[in-house]
């Protein structure tokens, strides 16, 4: 099946980097003179004073190719919450797939993805209590009925939408460091992919937003491709909807608008257009405008109904990590992953009002999004995407803030913002503000590529060249960017930015393949987070196609690498099992569990496994007494009960 996250949906090539006096695409770190000894410099010498260095204490494991999870000496990984696990009271998983769709909602969705914990208060005789909140980003429909996809109804469809979306259970820790599930749960809860949800910002109602079963575009059925998330200082998930277009077929000509999501004639495999109509985008072409967003959900009220915040854009979202202004006010960073696509940040209006929780009820509904634009000399600047500034005007094709935000690739196009290499999650540092985004990769940089599915080409386009931020051809292994923004306030305009690193195989000679990583090689990096103490988190993605092979022979299954934000230094601390991707870290509050999420245990290179050998790459986690691999969230502890890392 063809990978939609390797569409090229942006037709334009843009101002490049080279373009300006003094670009050298030999130099790998931009900043190296300007930072003298390394990351040090690169913090004030206040906040290098009052931030002592984090230790990593644990040895890096070495690569692994079998079917396991492997964590250091003296860790112990539990499998806590897997594919069909009831989130309540609901069914058990059923090993032949026969669960209906009724019985999928109400059990953890496929492809456990991006999640957050949110803390209770204590019970008795537990450590920790809390709610997890689970993105489900997609589906592999060999696995999730009993003959895969070669037979195709109405319940099947119905049925793969309830295993997307996102997943809310309640935890406990016993005293033994044991997590499980609490069953039943007064605030466990099941979103899917065709939950009512309400639209809200300033996007509500525009004409584009209206449907024929919605006349009054303010009320959206269902989240879907949910992949990487965020969190708001007042207890509430943001789930963000990654690639819409995988999922809608236009058949006959495609509008521009439509085109530049990547939708296109035949889809990429779902066939949900077959029974539901609303996915045929030519019957109802504003039903796509209706996804790309990011959905924020109360954890704390399963009957509250979760709300599309229109005003932070519409793109493939990859995450919504924030930051608090020093007036006090919201800023979210967002990644656009596709190739050569754009990185985004959203100032609310209004302070964050840390007294009222529901005095930030529609905080996220008024605010400016910016579009970032990284300079050759390590400066950069933070583009307003506002209606009546910067060509975005009724004759460039944006009537109102409404049709901005509804076509935001378009206005990132318009006021030429710096495209990169697929930009996934976005970590604040929780201590000197820095803001690191991993650019898992962009093979297709320079050039000339031809998009095509089953022969039909989607797009052609020109391809940009390398740049500063994004300074390798080819580029398979990807790298991680990191800003701080001026004055260390995060709603800046402006800001100063450097490579932390760029993945490879140290050992290597070639240095478009070495790249300039101090301790374990890794590459495609995907899914970052900080601990408490500043230790970062880098999990990968490498494809299925290329896990183990050409240029990533050696490099063995995905992993969670542990960085150094300060040297730089990355060690080894987890391998997951064949064909998986290792995403989703998150931290319970006292630092003594670190969660993961194993996505997609044994997944071929066609993304969708064969029905009759479900277990031909992998039988995780249930191993010969399972019938078929599932996705699943990992509880890690340090076995004498320490704080994971130290």
């Amino acid at each position: 099946m063809f990978d939609p996250e390797d569409l090229v949906a942006n037709p334009t090539v843009g101002p490049s980097f080279s373009d300006w006096a003094g670009f050298d695409p030999g130099r790998r770190r931009w900043l190296g003179a300007a930072l003298g000894a390394g990351a040090l410099a690169f913090l004030s010498p206040g906040i290098q004073a009052a931030t002592p260095r984090p230790r990593i204490s644990f040895d890096g494991i070495p690569v692994a190719v079998d079917d396991a999870v492997h964590v250091p000496v003296g860790y112990t990984a539990q499998v806590m919450y897997a594919w069909g696990d009831p989130v309540s009271d609901g069914p058990a998983f059923a090993p032949d797939a026969s669960q209906s769709a009724d019985d999928q909602a109400q059990q953890a969705g496929m492809h456990h993805d991006g999640m957050h914990y949110f803390a209770l208060p204590p019970l008795a005789g537990r450590r920790n209590h809390g709610l997890m909140a689970i993105n489900h980003e997609y589906t592999d429909d060999g696995l999730l009925h009993t003959d895969g996809m070669r037979t195709w109804t109405a319940d099947k469809v119905r049925k793969s939408q309830a295993a997307h979306g996102v997943s809310v259970i309640e935890v406990v820790e016993r005293d033994d460091g044991k997590w499980e599930v609490v069953r039943p749960s007064r605030f466990a809860r099941r979103v899917t992919a065709y939950t009512p949800m309400r639209i809200a910002g300033p996007a509500a109602g525009h004409p584009w937003m209206r449907t024929e079963a919605d006349p009054a575009g303010l009320v959206a059925l269902g989240t879907l491709n949910n992949c990487a998330n965020g969190h708001t200082p007042w207890g509430t998930y943001l789930t963000c909807e990654e690639n819409l277009q995988a999922y809608f077929v236009h058949s006959g000509t495609i509008p521009t608008p439509l085109r530049r999501y990547g939708i296109n004639e035949r889809g990429f495999g779902y066939r949900w257009h077959e029974f539901d109509v609303r996915f045929d985008s030519q019957r109802h072409p504003n039903e796509a405008n209706r996804f790309g967003w990011v959905v924020e959900i109360d954890p704390f009220d399963p009957t509250a109904t979760p709300v599309k915040r229109t005003a932070l854009g519409r793109f493939s979202h990859e995450g919504a990590a924030h930051a608090i202004a020093k007036d006090g006010r919201l800023v979210v960073y967002m990644g656009d992953d596709q190739r050569n696509e754009y990185i985004y940040k959203f100032v609310s209006r209004d302070a964050v009002d840390p007294k009222r929780r529901d005095g930030n009820r529609d905080l996220l509904d008024h605010g400016t999004l910016y579009v970032a634009k990284f300079g050759q000399d390590g400066n950069g600047e933070w583009i307003a995407l506002t209606h009546g500034t910067n060509g975005l005007v009724a004759e460039n094709g944006f009537a109102s803030q409404a049709e901005v935000l509804i076509h935001t690739r378009q206005a990132g196009d318009r006021v030429s913002a710096t495209m990169m290499d697929r930009p996934e999650w976005i970590a604040v540092h929780p201590r000197t503000g820095e803001v690191y985004c991993t650019l898992t990769n962009n093979n297709k940089r320079g050039g000339t590529t031809s998009n095509a599915v089953d022969g039909t080409t989607v797009l052609a386009s020109a391809q940009p060249p390398v740049d500063a931020t994004n300074p390798r051809a080819a580029n398979s292994f990807g790298h991680i960017v990191r800003w701080r923004e001026a004055a260390g306030d995060a709603a800046s305009t402006r800001f100063e930015w450097d490579l932390f690193v760029q993945c490879g195989d140290p050992a290597l000679d070639d240095p478009a393949k070495r790249g300039d990583i101090h301790g374990d090689l890794f590459g495609n990096p995907d899914g970052l987070a900080f601990d408490a103490q500043g230790r970062l988190w880098i999990a990968t993605d490498i494809s299925p196609t290329a896990l183990n092979k050409g240029d990533f022979a050696g490099f063995g299954n995905n992993a969670l690498l542990c960085a150094d934000p300060v040297s730089a230094e990355v060690r080894r601390f987890l391998t997951g099992p064949r064909g998986s991707e290792i995403t989703g870290p998150c931290f319970a509050p006292d630092g003594r569990t670190l969660f993961v999420n194993i996505q997609h245990p044994g997944e071929n290179p066609g993304e969708r496994n064969d029905p009759e050998h479900p277990k031909a790459l992998s039988a995780w986690p249930d191993g010969s007494s399972g019938a078929r691999p599932r996705s699943a969230t990992l509880a890690i502890r340090r076995i004498d009960g320490g704080v994971v890392g130290t």
